[in-house]
């Protein structure tokens, strides 16, 4: 018995819909790679879940996509005998686009159409692009397991509903029916979908069909008028499939054998992403473990990439046969922006996320992928400043193209991920110097996000015994830390740290090459060498006439301070906040806090410039409670943190002014 039900999408799934099919999509013809993805993701699916149970592949052992046109109803369809969907399948994910993140994704969308276009893509929403071409839509689909009778048909023009209704459907699998707009008729043409498939879809592993095509004459109609009385000739359809793809996986190919353009179109089909990577590497790795990967960095951050929630990693195949997407465990968290695909030949088959967990050879794949990232990224560094240069040898180095193309690659990658990669300085013990040589930065000297370790070692001032950092919310905020103040004076690099996960990063990293990491902010200054003696002595004798008001101060800021202190590395301010040497900064306990976290109660130490007019004023001020808690307030304002009691601070500040 048939039952037919009209559905409502979500609002904002019509208003994307609406989006989509007013070219979004800078290029129409992707819709076709879309839906064959999709398709070929259906059989991937069906051929795992046999593993376990073959009777799902009833009487159709060989899987399949089938591309079709009707030019009389101006129809398109693609078909293929994979999972298919049960009625309420088809509502959940067809009615839905990616079903909870709906909202927040229309939130994303600028209106610019190139940008949309690639954060669509990223999203996901595959099948909605056969709205570019298509003014009706219409899916049939029976579950591989479930009852002839218990097929589901869902259409829709792409507008505010979608209707569903259950259908008797002998096969299973899924047709999608396109029902093509006037301009896109260009699509009912065999020799057209033959072009985009190639250019698209060659690499799926599974043989996609097309019913081939002959010509045929013209019949007469008038045998007296051999010119005049005959009908027009055409191509006709013999009944007879026939494949029109490779239908070999792109990553079993030798590589000679694949083009540029064939990894950049592998590399879109499987992450949905619509600009080319960055980068790839395909290899065979023997030994042990025998298994081949095709791995690949993007040029663009998705826009989710610090949603935790949301899974990541590459598609792991078995000798050929797909068993999971987002295998987590094939590759580290802070690598979770690498796409691509590992087919191991060591894994057994009905491989399950447990057994990935605690598998030997899980981890030497791992760690295998990893090493193979890491070395890509390092490849793009090293030609990020590339340059004609005289060798040691005295031979000048030849740029050849290859490596002109990568120039400027890293800075770029580096901009989009950089703040990820800093992840694995907590997690990845293994690789950590790799990932340090890897690590770039802002500094004093330089405001491009492009200063590394080593650049600042080879720098570094002769004397100079420590990295130095600072950490800061901002650049602006870093670049005008009173902190700063004496290295500015010396001529010292201060390198910038300005992303959130600096701090916490950096508690793993305490020295680069042997050189020690020190932060402006925590403990007592100390540049040997690079601080004459004279300036030392009259530090010293600064801080002995300063003792008594040292005493008041720490008396009335004791609720605030843990110290007191006269300091050399302020030239121009007044006062800043450091902490000890083994103290967790005030930048990271703010962060904590916001983040809900708790942070250990630490006060931070309060340093003086004794040679400041406003702190020589203390001495004898009749204000100088008022004062001394301006100094610490200000302090702390000019770090980028607020007054505990902002109210009170300004209250003081105007007592003053008046």
């Amino acid at each position: 018995m048939s039952t037919k039900q009209t559905l409502s999408f979500q609002a904002e799934v019509a208003q994307l819909l609406h989006l989509v099919t007013h070219s979004l999509y800078s290029n129409q013809e992707i819709f076709l790679r879309e839906l064959i993805s999709n398709a070929s993701d259906a059989c991937d699916k069906l051929r795992f879940e046999g593993l376990n149970n073959s009777a799902l592949f009833e009487d159709a052992p060989n899987l399949e996509v089938r591309v079709s046109f009707d030019k009389d109803a101006k129809t398109l369809t693609i078909a293929d005998n994979g999972i298919g969907m049960s009625q309420q399948e088809a509502i959940d994910h067809l009615g839905t686009i990616a079903k909870s993140g709906t909202k927040d994704f229309m939130g994303k969308l600028s209106g610019d159409q190139k940008q949309d276009a690639q954060l669509i893509g990223q999203f996901g929403v595959g099948f909605y692009s056969g709205f570019i071409v298509a003014d009706k839509i219409t899916v049939e689909s029976r579950r591989a397991g479930l009852a002839a009778d218990e097929g589901v048909r869902w259409i829709s023009g792409g507008t505010g509903d979608f209707e569903v209704e259950t259908i008797t459907r002998a096969a299973r699998g899924t047709s999608i029916i396109l029902h093509l707009r006037d301009d896109a008729e260009e699509y009912l043409n065999a020799w057209k979908l033959k072009q985009v498939i190639a250019k698209y879809s060659d690499h799926i592993s599974l043989p996609i069909l097309m019913e081939k095509e002959e010509w045929k004459d013209g019949e007469l109609i008038n045998p007296s008028d051999e010119n005049g009385g005959r009908q027009p000739g055409g191509m006709v359809k013999t009944g007879e499939w026939e494949t029109i793809n490779k239908a070999s996986a792109l990553w079993t190919r030798p590589k000679k054998d694949i083009t540029e353009e064939q990894y950049a179109e592998f590399y879109k089909a499987i992450s949905h992403d619509h600009e080319a990577p960055m980068t790839w590497a395909h290899n065979r790795v023997e030994g042990n473990t025998e298994y081949t990967q095709l791995l690949y960095i993007p040029a663009k951050a998705p826009f989710d990439l610090w949603n935790r929630d949301k899974k990541a990693g590459v598609k792991l195949y078995v000798k050929r046969v797909f068993i999971m997407d987002d295998a987590e465990a094939l590759m580290p968290t802070y690598l979770r922006f690498v796409k691509g695909v590992i087919d191991s030949a060591d894994l057994p088959l009905n491989v399950s996320r447990e057994l990935l967990q605690e598998s030997r050879d899980v981890r030497s794949i791992r760690e295998g992928s990893t090493k193979r990232v890491l070395s890509m990224l390092e490849d793009l560094a090293k030609h990020d400043k590339h340059d004609t240069t005289a060798g040691a040898d005295g031979v000048t180095d030849v740029v050849d193209a290859d490596d002109k193309a990568k120039e400027g690659k890293y800075t770029a990658f580096y901009s989009e991920f950089g703040a990820v990669l800093k992840e694995g300085l907590g997690e990845d013990f293994g690789n950590r110097e790799r990932l340090a040589k890897l690590l770039r930065f802002a500094s004093t000297t330089s405001d491009a996000v492009t200063v590394g370790f080593a650049d600042y070692k080879a720098r570094m001032k002769e004397g100079q015994e420590a990295i130095y950092y600072i950490t800061a919310d901002t650049l602006a905020a870093a670049k005008n830390s009173p902190q700063l103040e004496v290295f500015k004076k010396k001529g010292i690099e201060v390198l910038l740290m300005t992303d959130r996960v600096d701090e916490w990063a950096l508690n793993y990293l305490q020295e680069f090459d042997g050189t020690p990491l020190q932060s402006v902010a925590k403990g007592a200054v100390d540049l040997g060498t690079l601080q004459d003696e004279a300036e030392k002595k009259a530090a010293e004798e600064a801080a002995e006439a300063f003792k008594p008001v040292l005493a008041k101060l720490k008396e009335a800021l004791k609720d605030k301070a843990e110290d007191v202190r006269v300091t050399t590395r302020l030239v121009d301010s007044p006062a800043c906040l450091v902490v000890q040497d083994d103290g967790m900064s005030t930048q990271l306990a703010r962060m904590l806090k916001q983040a809900g976290q708790q942070a250990p109660e630490t006060k931070p130490v309060l340093e003086v410039n004794a040679e400041h007019a406003l702190v020589k004023k203390l001495d004898g001020s009749v204000h100088f409670h008022d004062l001394a808690h301006i100094l610490f307030d200000q302090a702390l304002l000019a770090e980028g943190g607020l007054p505990e009691d902002p109210a009170a601070y300004v209250k003081r500040v105007n007592a003053l002014l008046v």
